[in-house]
């Protein structure tokens, strides 16, 4: 099973990124899918999820700015990310997996990428 993301880079401001997440050995549509982030000292934090029916949820702090989607066909899971803040600095990482102990949860997640930096100027 490997998680390829893509997207990253540096960004002003108000700026937007999209990153994304291609899947190899497992369907994207079986599982839950996840967005979570980690930012230098600290944890791991829960940024969006999307469940094998489509629902989706995100945190209070990229509510209303990011957004997650799926697409089946490319079975690969993307980020949009919008009016970017410094304080999303940090390294994003995909997650897949059954999520039985919450999708917010990292313990929930069987399966992760190897990150990508996203990095906000102010």
């Amino acid at each position: 099973v490997q998680l390829v993301e893509s997207g990253g880079g540096l960004v002003q401001a108000g700026g937007s990124l999209r990153l994304s997440c291609a899947v190899s050995g497992r369907n994207v549509r079986t599982y839950v899918m996840s967005w979570f982030r980690q930012a230098p000292g600290k944890e791991r934090e829960f940024v969006a999820h999307i469940s094998q029916s489509g629902t989706i949820s995100y945190a209070d702090s990229v509510n209303g700015r990011f957004s997650i989607s799926r697409d089946n066909a490319k079975n690969s899971v993307y980020l949009q990310m919008n009016n970017l803040k410094p304080e999303d600095t940090a390294v994003y990482y995909c997650a897949l997996g059954r999520a039985f102990r919450g999708p917010r949860e990292r313990s929930s997640y069987e399966f992760w990428g190897q990150g990508t930096q996203v990095t906000v100027s102010s």
